[in-house]
């Protein structure tokens, strides 16, 4: 027989099954792999453990199973009535270990109230003996898909993590500096945190920026945008809800502030929260502990909450939108992120920065660097949607640009036709302008900095060489010689010599 006629197709799942009866397990277990899932069954607790933790221990696994730390179950079916250390036990130990594994139990008819405790800890559902065949695979198709929901969100977010690592953070500027201070002063203390600024400033980067340097780093960053939730679903999205909570209610669901446990909550316009929610809010705030919809029994909440908005929260307070109590609860410690506009000097490092980010996403390692009078345009722009704008503004320029410089016609049109020459550059076409104005001498400073980089990483890059380090940067021997003096940059000694 051929190795392809042996080898076995991949199966679609793989299932645990935890029940004390042989013909229950027989059943559970040629049922599924009649439908491609690799199936694990065992008699006990203490044996699904030991099967986790060692697949190779006890009996040999079913066909295609492998239930090992690197590939484990994706769904769990466990019996509540077992002999040894109970299903309700069991749970606990396997959300503990595995807190991905979605568990299905089994019980008897007049068991509901222990299984319906079971989900309460963090089961995913449960089905009663005798149990319906179709019923049974559908409840374990439903947690599956649960399963890879959530692998699909802890996917993104670590993509999210990669886009808003604090690193990303970047500015000269006095008013910046002093925000990367006050973050690392703030970080490590357990206080909510209000943090004020316009959209596009980077609040939400400032927030997960606290969350990395914090105590609770190892903990979820569960971001909301308070005005993109429909009234109607804001509190069971914010405190969850119990199964037949209300018409739709299929299943208990945890709510954002579950979900964030051990973590941070970080509330983007947090000004839109409905007054319900706000009531709800303050509770968790002031009591640590939350409700769900349709609950009876509080359950604790231990959270961090970051808060922004990009009106003035007091001002809200006045005209009756916000309460007092929460406004008081939320604003410890505030931040105010300064709009773009205040902060020129910062426009061609966050410039630089993005360049460097989209011509690798984009796959365009030929555009290298910003023309002086596209840079001059940048800096003049007062840009309304602030860092989000220049953002998309580089993004735009390095799909279109046609050389090896972005210059003002790769600009978007917003940007190419604004007036390059008023005070924001110091340039003479702004009679109360000077070439030494503090502004302009930091935006020099910033353009140096992005020219030294560059010219560094194309000497490095050449093992020294500045004939090849020109040509890599595009521009003459002499241009380069002249930058390396001017900048002050010195010659590494290991370089080769080059005969002129």
């Amino acid at each position: 027989m051929s190795e392809r006629a042996q080898a076995r197709p991949e199966p679609r799942a793989r299932l645990l099954v935890v029940e004390d009866e042989a013909r229950i397990r027989a059943i559970v277990t040629k049922l599924f792999e009649a439908n491609g899932f690799a199936v694990e069954a065992v008699g006990s607790a203490e044996e699904a453990l030991a099967r986790l933790e060692d697949p190779t221990s006890g009996s040999a696994p079913g066909p295609g199973s492998s239930l090992g730390p690197d590939r484990g179950p994706d769904v769990a079916l466990v019996d509540l009535a077992l002999p040894g250390m109970n299903g309700i036990e069991l749970l606990g130990r396997l959300r503990a270990e595995r807190p991905r594994l979605q568990v299905v139990i089994m019980t008897a008819y007049g068991s509901i109230s222990s299984a319906v405790e079971a989900m309460r800890e963090g089961a995913f559902d449960y089905v009663t003996k005798p149990f319906d065949n179709a019923e049974l695979r559908l409840v374990v198709e439903r947690a599956l898909e649960h399963a890879r929901l959530e692998a699909r969100v802890e996917t993104l977010e670590g993509q999210l993590e990669e886009r808003f690592r604090p690193e990303n953070m970047v500015g000269t500027s006095g008013a910046m500096a002093d925000i990367f201070q006050r973050i690392a002063k703030v970080a490590p203390l357990d206080t909510t945190v209000l943090i004020q600024g316009e959209s596009g400033t980077g609040k939400e980067l400032i927030a997960r920026a606290i969350h990395r340097y914090s105590k609770r780093k190892d903990g979820p960053f569960v971001a909301v945008n308070c005005g993109a939730i429909p009234p109607t679903l804001v509190e069971s999205e914010f405190f969850g809800h119990e199964k037949g909570a209300f018409t739709g209610a299929r299943e208990r669901r945890r709510g954002r502030l579950e979900l964030a446990d051990r973590g941070t909550l970080f509330l983007d316009e947090v000004v839109d929260l409905p007054a319900n929610a706000q009531v709800g809010l303050l509770r968790v705030l002031e009591e640590g502990e939350l409700v769900r919809v349709g609950g009876e029994r509080p359950i604790a909440c231990d959270v961090r909450i970051i808060t922004a908005s990009n009106v003035d929260l007091a001002e809200a307070v006045e005209e009756g939108r916000f309460r007092e109590d929460l406004y008081w609860r939320l604003n410890v410690v505030a931040f105010r992120i300064p709009p773009l506009r205040e902060r020129r000097e910062d426009v061609p490092l966050l410039a630089d920065h993005f360049l460097r980010r989209f011509t690798e996403k984009l796959d365009r390692p030929e555009v290298r660097g910003l023309d002086p009078a596209a840079l001059s345009l940048l800096v003049a722009h007062d840009w309304p949607g602030n860092v989000r704008e220049l953002e998309n503004t580089i993004e735009h320029a390095v799909a279109l640009a046609s050389g090896d410089t972005i210059r003002p016609e790769d600009l978007p049109p917003r940007v190419a036709h604004g007036t390059a020459g008023h005070s924001a550059v110091g340039s003479s076409g702004d009679p109360d302008s000077t070439a030494t104005s503090p502004l302009q001498q930091a935006v020099t400073r910033a353009q140096e900095a992005v020219e030294r980089r560059l010219i560094e990483e194309a000497l490095r890059d050449t093992g020294g060489n500045r004939t090849e380090a020109a040509k890599k940067l595009g521009v003459s021997r002499r241009t380069l010689f002249t930058k390396i003096r001017d900048l002050g940059i010195e010659r590494d000694p290991t370089e080769p010599n080059e005969s002129t």
